[in-house]
């Protein structure tokens, strides 16, 4: 990894503490527009290449979008975002009483038999919705949770997060050593939430048709599943509108065969098809497909190389 400058990671980690204590106490019908402004010019003015990585994306995996329905798209995934950003600031203020302002279950019966199967539970979750508070509220609705996170590159900020992240009793699994703690989890009948939709480098992924094109995944999932015996669960907290709060879905479990090539292939069907119902609640600012089989041509400019992956906020 690049080495960092201390000045930069301490700027870096007071401007992110302003905006989360700015978030945290401002009056509710205040926080989403400070927020929104705050994303529109940390995220989308500032850095414009993740917009042009969003364009790429949606003419990739929804070509009949029209221009328009492009950028709408994108304007509600820096939206979503938004949301997410004061969701995250106000994790002090969620607790059992008062979760149910925030977010409902649904499918939890799905979650209720896995757990009666007794060899663990495997989220299968994606930076789609608001994948902070998906973990957080099943720590206050169910029970403490493992979530297996990428550290954040900037150390003080990671820690930030961190903090803020057990407050409602769930355990981080760093992804350098993750394998044989996952398991353990799983051995005691515990819940363990990956996010599976990033891409995934040659040596350790495998390629899936995602939006009908060839796209590398990490297959250590589909493996630590058909080793652990675990249930696999997809699940996600998304937004209603409708409610004005998110929804926690827990889907019906996937099935896995012990081919990890086509369980991932499954896992990532099943994903896209959450994805095409809620559009402008996934990641598309993220290169999703930037890993190629070999000997095919990049499907991203050479304007889009950089560190573009507001993903890793996971």
């Amino acid at each position: 990894m690049r080495h960092r400058s201390p000045v930069r990671d301490r700027a870096e980690y007071c401007l992110a503490l302003v905006v989360v204590k700015m978030l945290e106490w401002t009056p509710a019908r205040w926080a989403q527009p400070l927020a929104g402004a705050a994303v529109r010019v940390l995220l989308d003015w500032a850095v414009p290449r993740l917009r042009r990585t969003a364009e790429r994306n949606l003419a990739l995996a929804l070509p009949a979008l029209s221009a328009v329905e492009r950028r709408r798209t994108i304007d509600e995934v820096f939206a979503s975002i938004a949301r997410m950003l004061v969701t995250f600031a106000r994790l002090p203020q969620i607790r059992q009483g008062n979760v149910e302002r925030w977010v409902r279950c649904e499918g939890a019966e799905h979650f209720a038999g896995a757990l009666r199967q007794g060899r663990g539970v495997l989220f299968a979750t994606a930076h789609l919705g608001n994948w902070e508070l998906s973990a957080f509220a099943h720590a206050l609705l169910t029970g403490p949770m493992h979530v297996v996170v990428r550290p954040l590159d900037n150390p003080l900020i990671d820690r930030l997060v961190e903090r803020r992240r057990g407050l409602s009793g769930n355990h981080v699994i760093a992804k350098q050593d993750f394998a044989r703690t996952i398991l353990k989890a799983l051995h005691a009948n515990e819940a363990v939430g990956i996010l599976i939709d990033q891409n995934a480098s040659l040596e350790g992924g495998v390629f899936v048709d995602f939006f009908g094109v060839p796209a590398c995944a990490g297959a250590g999932f589909a493996k630590i599943a058909a080793r652990s015996g675990a249930a696999v669960i997809p699940g996600f907290a998304l937004w209603s509108e409708h409610e004005r709060r998110y929804v926690l879905r827990f889907y019906p479990p996937v099935p896995i065969t012990g081919d990890a090539a086509r369980d991932t292939q499954v896992l990532h069907s099943r994903l896209e098809e959450v994805i095409r119902a809620y559009p402008g609640q996934w990641m598309w600012l993220h290169r999703r497909w930037k890993t190629r089989p070999p000997g095919e041509p990049s499907l991203y400019a050479t304007s889009h190389r950089g560190g573009e992956n507001p993903a890793s906020m996971q």
